[in-house]
């Protein structure tokens, strides 16, 4: 309530005074895989039976909620004082997970609201952005499809484009994408190519269109910045990544087999660079596994198809960005 009566305070006193108010609040922005996000009930249309009820994973309502405030609880930590501008999420399953998040878990207090893609992915794994209205005024949203159907291909997420008036005037363009992992052989392969150039094709429009555009790109990438794909992408598009371009044996946003990957990634359009700090990685305790040897994973909600009561298998990444 606290938070929201001081961004209230802000807003009021920027429309009554506009030249007066030379300090702008906090806008952070995150990206975050959370890792199966699906609700209980069936979707005859997709292939979620897996995280039901009555499934060997036994997804339960419970589990669910538990989710829900673990998701929530750590949103709210990573804004601090100041809730987080922006929030992409991955790996959710659609509106009414979103709907459970914004509205009717802890996170209600802070007046959030959404949007998401429609995809043809068969699990139903799409992609979201949620924002807070004061600092990101929504004036458009689109989403672009990946042409995987049409090679043949197994389907994946769409792309997520949102452009939205920031304090100070400004717009910004804000691109939410979930790439293909790199496994499944040569078509894997290639529907990964598809993603890739249908994300750098939205990029450079934007830019293209809008010369000095401030440009916003975030997601799991599946792939660390010494990938060809991505290393092409962000030159096709001139955009420079925030997170590390080098192997952090230490930290990362995923561990797999012991060894840490930098895989979840901001872009920013040069004309964004200067405002934007580095990424950084936020990660808790409660949010760990702890292993024997000292070192810890991100504490997966799933252990194979063993409930682990984890929030997610991935480290949340933000920037601040200065208006």
């Amino acid at each position: 309530m606290k938070t929201l009566l001081f961004l209230l305070c802000i807003f009021l006193v920027e429309v009554a005074f506009p030249s007066r108010m030379t300090a702008q609040p906090r806008f952070r922005a995150v990206t975050w895989n959370i890792e199966n996000m699906f609700y209980c009930t069936d979707d005859s249309l997709k292939q979620d039976e897996e995280y039901l009820p009555e499934s060997e994973r036994q997804w339960t309502w419970g589990r669910f909620w538990r989710k829900v405030e673990d998701v929530s609880r750590a949103i709210m930590d990573i804004g601090g004082d100041v809730p987080p501008a922006l929030v992409a999420l991955e790996e959710v399953e659609d509106d009414s997970v979103m709907i459970a998040l914004s509205e009717r878990g802890p996170l209600r207090a802070l007046g959030y609201q959404y949007v998401m893609t429609d995809s043809p992915d068969p699990r139903g794994m799409d992609v979201a952005l949620l924002y807070q209205p004061l600092l990101f005024r929504l004036l458009g949203r689109e989403a672009r499809r990946v042409p995987s159907e049409q090679y043949g291909l197994r389907p994946t997420r769409d792309v997520l484009h949102v452009w939205g008036q920031v304090p100070g005037g400004d717009t910004l363009h804000v691109v939410v994408c979930h790439l293909p992992s790199r496994l499944g052989g040569r078509e894997g392969q290639r529907n990964r190519r598809l993603a890739v150039e249908t994300l750098a094709a939205l990029t450079d429009s934007l830019l293209a269109e809008v010369p000095h555009c401030r440009l916003l790109v975030m997601g799991d990438f599946n792939a660390t910045l010494r990938d060809r794909s991505l290393r092409a992408f962000a030159a096709f598009g001139r955009l420079v990544p925030l997170t590390p371009d080098k192997r952090c044996p230490t930290e990362g946003t995923y561990r797999f087999r012991g060894n840490w990957s930098w895989i979840d990634h901001i872009f920013v359009s040069p004309a964004l660079r200067e405002k934007a700090s580095g990424a950084m990685l936020y990660t808790r305790p409660w949010m760990q596994r702890q292993m024997n040897d000292g070192t810890w994973y991100p504490r997966r909600t799933y252990l194979g198809t063993t409930y682990n009561g984890g929030v997610s298998d991935h480290v949340p990444v933000y920037t601040d960005i200065c208006w």
